[in-house]
């Protein structure tokens, strides 16, 4: 079986997609501060934390000195610090980096994880829904704020174009939780994170330890594509190998999308093509009539080309999803 299978109701994911969810989760959250801190950072991630100044929000990743992915992160600039959102999953690696990296004369990094949470909103009433709660948004995407007025440790930011949800709300557990229920006061539907994983596969972004594995490389998860890396910023670690792919190569492997003509839950993780395999399932999404899915495969299979996916006939498409293979 693939790695994540998420089953939802046609009717359910219209809701999500077109009205405001709200999904609480707890990922690993660290904060750096320090006269230190931004340099610090800049060095270790992907993308550019220095440009889009104070008050941004920026995605990328900290990668092995090879060019592997260890962890991605979501990096809110604020103040004083730096707060990175990592996954679960992320925590121990994204550990080990900063207490092997981070001087502590010049970087102070606070494992925020057992304390803070975060509240993604989704779907195309969220900038309106946030509006209503009343809650203090920032002036345009890719920044962020403070909530204020009783959460004023907890950050509002409004997420880039190309991010598979429109806010994010992150800060102390209390604070989020009154926040989250502010937006469901104000028309949100309190949402799970199958609504979350949803979403991402249609927008055809990576997860760690799912479409992002131990060796996986930016530009195979389309990191290009949305805006995780930056070709023009100074140099941090593994930015050799980044380099390199794009102004000299290319990767062997990409991140592609998959439907199959049916309902079925897939019953295995092989992507064949010729009778042979060029790649591999790991997360999917069912819906009543057909399934879509998130495939790591050979370069040359490109959009269009029938394959034997988890065990079915399926067809490689571009992502992120075209509206129509998801409305049917």
């Amino acid at each position: 079986m693939p790695d994540l299978d998420v089953r939802i109701g046609r009717r359910r994911l219209a809701a999500v997609r077109q009205g405001a969810t709200v999904v609480l989760t707890g990922p690993a959250v660290f904060r750096v501060v320090g006269p230190g801190a931004l340099t610090c950072l800049q060095g270790l991630l992907t993308n550019d934390l220095v440009q889009p100044g104070d008050g941004s929000m920026v995605y990328g990743a900290l990668l092995t000195p090879k060019g592997a992915i260890v962890v991605d992160t979501w990096v809110l600039r604020h103040g004083d610090g730096l707060s990175l959102i990592v996954p679960t999953a992320g925590r121990e690696p994204a550990l080990e980096i900063f207490h092997r990296t981070l001087p502590p004369r010049l970087a102070r990094m606070a494992d925020l994880t057992e304390e803070w949470r975060a509240a993604w909103v989704l779907g195309e009433h969220a900038f309106r829904t946030l509006l209503k709660s009343g809650i203090p948004v920032p002036e345009g995407a890719g920044r962020v704020g403070a909530a204020g007025e009783g959460a004023s440790e907890t950050l509002v930011a409004l997420a880039p174009e190309t991010a598979p949800f429109v806010a994010l709300l992150a800060g102390p557990a209390d604070q989020v939780e009154r926040l989250a229920a502010r937006l469901v006061e104000a028309g949100a539907t309190a949402g799970e994170e199958s609504d979350l994983q949803a979403i991402r596969i249609l927008a055809g972004w990576p997860a760690l330890g799912l479409e992002i594995e131990e060796r996986t490389l930016p530009q195979e998860v389309r990191y290009d594509e949305i805006g995780g890396v930056s070709y023009t910023k100074g140099c941090y670690t593994g930015q050799e190998t980044v380099a390199r792919l794009h102004f000299r190569g290319h990767t062997n492997r990409e991140l592609r999308g998959l439907v199959w003509q049916d309902g079925l839950p897939p019953e295995s993780r092989a992507v064949v093509a010729d009778g042979r395999e060029v790649g591999i399932v790991r997360s999917t999404l069912t819906l009543e009539d057909r399934s879509l899915g998130l495939a790591l495969v050979r370069r040359e299979v490109g959009p269009g080309e029938d394959v034997v996916a988890a065990g079915r006939d399926a067809v490689v498409v571009g992502l992120p999803f075209e509206p129509r293979l998801v409305e049917g």
